[in-house]
């Protein structure tokens, strides 16, 4: 499978890639006699209010246009909505008229089975501890509502929540949770404490002499007063043995202290939300690898785009080194080998989108939404694609019978596994429940 004129954020030149059995194969340089007719032309470009009438790539089929074409009935449980292989036919070609192409993302912190709450909280708070307290106690009662929904319901929102934002690897925080990886992959071989304020027996877990393969990750120095503070110091010293430790949110973290770190996961829209600040990663980054997480809908949009701007617009990192964060850190960190790049041999875990009008380079990355994307794949098979691309899939086509027509803002996406019913069966037990996307 070939994919076309693709331009990789901040780089010069247009890119064609060739993938085989789940890997990237070749990596070349576009040549200009590649791109047909048939490629949308600059001034038929697609502005960002009607970004899913048009058709951002080609080939020689002519498909049914989008809105007409039959979409699938629901005939998956939602146990059961992803076919075992959805890898492109070999002999597809696909040519785009100057996409973006990424490496899947990495979300290095989430709670999936959280992120169907809206985001709680009635004011700033000094620390989580504060936060933890007040939601509790004012909202109580949604808190069991949505609990009420079956953890799996819950957990399988939250893997559409990461794929629908060009996320192909997230990390989960909690209780291992049950999964398989055949949407995205969930990583959870690390030993997962809370913090030191709500983490029971933590030192003992800390400390045991039966966990020394992975890292431990908790949030820590998540507060802007003293005790945020204290408490990292008090985990530093009850680090006994010198286990590794990836720390999430850091906002009161200092320069000695992340020294102490084999990574920080930075989540800002969350901190921003809970404390109206988050932590000085412009100097903590000399001491310590960074990350960049999401963390629930619990204090943070879904949409991960907005989030990522917000760190943009901190001006703390640098465009390239917040691209890094998403991708090659992480990957690294985490031990995900072959993921956060595109090199030849890589695994083909990659994302294209349309860039908005007018913008290049890492300006059109940035200016990214979930609308945007139009191909997301995860070990080279076809996770999400935008409707446009049913006109243009040249021998073999897309395989859509395990897809299913979602509309996500002013574009139809066609995503794998029934995702419609999903939210349907979601609803059976909280009627109240919006949705950011609604069935096509």
């Amino acid at each position: 499978m070939q994919l076309n004129n693709l331009h990789f954020p901040g780089k010069e030149g247009a890119i064609n890639l060739e993938i085989l059995d789940g890997k990237i194969t070749s990596i070349r340089p576009s040549l200009p006699e590649r791109i047909t007719a048939n490629s949308v032309s600059p001034e038929n470009k697609l502005s960002p209010d009607n970004r899913s009438s048009q058709n951002n790539s080609h080939s020689s089929n002519n498909r049914p246009a989008p809105d007409n074409r039959p979409v699938p009935d629901n005939r998956t449980s939602p146990d059961n909505r992803s076919s075992p292989d959805n890898r492109l036919p070999s002999d597809l070609s696909l040519s785009f008229n100057n996409a973006l192409v990424f490496p899947g993302l990495i979300n290095s912190h989430d709670h999936l089975d959280f992120n169907l709450f809206p985001s709680f909280g009635k004011r700033i708070y000094r620390n989580y501890r504060e936060w933890g307290a007040d939601i509790q106690t004012l909202n109580k009662d949604e808190i069991a509502a949505i609990l009420k929904i079956p953890q799996p319901l819950r957990t399988r929102w939250g893997l559409y929540k990461n794929l629908l934002n060009g996320f192909t690897t997230v990390v989960n925080h909690g209780d291992r949770l049950e999964t398989n990886d055949n949407l995205i992959t969930v990583f959870q071989d690390y030993h997962c404490m809370h913090s030191v304020g709500f983490e029971k027996r933590w030192k003992w877990k800390l400390n045991s002499p039966w966990k020394t393969r992975y890292p431990f990750v908790l949030h820590v120095g998540e507060g802007t007063d003293t005790a945020a503070k204290l408490e990292i110091d008090r985990l530093l010293r009850w680090n006994l043995f010198k286990r590794p430790l990836v720390g999430v949110h850091g906002v009161a973290m200092n320069e000695v202290q992340a020294s102490f770190f084999k990574a920080l996961v930075w989540c800002p829209a969350s901190n921003y939300f809970l404390l109206d600040g988050t932590a000085s990663v412009d100097r903590l980054k000399k001491n310590v690898p960074l990350l960049f997480g999401t963390d629930s809908t619990l204090t943070a949009s879904w949409n991960s785009w907005d989030q990522i701007r917000i760190a943009r617009e901190e001006n703390k990192v640098t465009d390239t080194e917040l691209l890094d964060m998403l991708t090659t850190t992480p990957a690294a960190i985490w031990g995900l080998t072959g993921c956060g790049e595109l090199t030849t041999g890589s695994r083909a875990d990659l994302v294209i989108a349309r860039p908005r009008e007018g913008l290049k380079g890492m300006d059109a990355f940035y200016a990214i939404s979930p609308e945007d994307l139009l191909l997301v794949l995860h070990k080279g098979n076809i996770r999400l694609f935008d409707a446009s691309l049913l006109e243009t899939p040249s021998a073999g086509g897309l395989p859509v019978s395990s897809f299913y027509k979602t509309a996500i803002g002013n574009s139809f996406k066609y995503i794998q596994g029934d995702l419609p019913g999903l939210m349907q069966e979601i609803l059976r037990y909280y009627p109240e429940l919006v949705f950011p996307a609604t069935t096509g």
